[in-house]
């Protein structure tokens, strides 16, 4: 599958976001989905995941009531509502798919996005 990541930019905290990874090639519903970040020195880390539907979701805790993670099957995309930004999410934001189920994501990572940029000003 080929992702396809836009949406980043450049706001101040806690102003919000809302990054998109259009996916094609191959049956997106059959991919779990996510997000992960990097920032300049640091490794690259996993931020949300959802499965084949909207009911599970998974994320690192230092988004947790700030990130929301959605997706729309008849779109092939899925979608990170970032709120209550802070300089700390500064980094520049991937989409991953894996086929198969939520819980073996990150081990089973398939295709990656080209990152999207998100700076926050503080």
């Amino acid at each position: 599958v080929q992702l396809q990541a836009s949406g980043g930019g450049l706001v101040q905290a806690g102003g919000s976001l809302r990054l998109s990874c259009a996916a094609s090639g191959r049956t997106f519903s059959n991919y779990a989905m996510g997000w992960f970040r990097q920032a300049p020195g640091k490794e690259r880390e996993f931020v949300a995941a959802i499965g084949w539907s909207d009911s599970i979701t998974q994320y690192v805790d230092s988004v947790k009531g700030r990130f929301t993670i959605s997706r729309d099957n008849a779109k092939n995309t899925v979608y990170l509502r970032m709120s209550n930004l802070k300089p700390e999410d500064t980094a520049s934001y991937y989409c991953a798919a894996a086929p198969g189920i939520l819980a073996t994501f990150q081990h089973r990572i398939e295709s990656w996005g080209q990152g999207t940029q998100v700076t926050v000003s503080s």
